[in-house]
C-alpha cells in the first residue's frame, strides 16, 4: 500500500469557465477549505495525476500552489472559526 500525504492545493483563475472546471475537478480530489483552496490526501502518484490533469486546464495567467504537510504539520495545523473545515479522517484500514 502506498503511503498518502496530505497537500493544499491554492489557485487563483481569474477566467470563471476556467475556475469552474478546476473546482469540479479539484472537488473530486479532496475538500474545499476556502474559495479556492482545497485540501487532499493522496499517493504521490495521485498527486502526479492531478497535477498533470490540472495543467491541461489551466494557462500561463492562472496562479498554482500545492503545498505538501508531513503528518506533523498537519497536527499543528491551526483552524479559527470553523474547526471542523480541518478535521481528521479516522485511521480505518482500507481495502484495495
Amino acid at each position: 500500500m502506498e503511503a498518502k500525504f496530505w497537500y493544499v492545493v491554492c489557485y487563483d483563475i481569474t477566467e470563471p469557465k476556467r475556475w469552474r472546471k478546476v473546482y469540479k475537478l479539484l472537488n473530486g480530489y479532496g475538500r474545499r477549505l476556502q474559495y479556492s483552496i482545497f485540501r487532499c490526501r493522496l499517493t504521490v502518484r495521485g498527486m502526479e495525476k492531478l497535477r498533470w490533469e490540472l495543467e491541461k486546464l489551466l494557462t500561463s495567467e492562472d496562479r498554482l500552489l500545492i503545498l505538501t504537510l508531513c503528518e506533523g504539520c498537519e497536527h499543528r495545523t491551526a483552524t479559527h472559526n470553523r474547526p471542523e473545515s480541518w478535521t481528521v479522517e479516522s485511521k480505518s484500514f482500507e481495502i484495495i
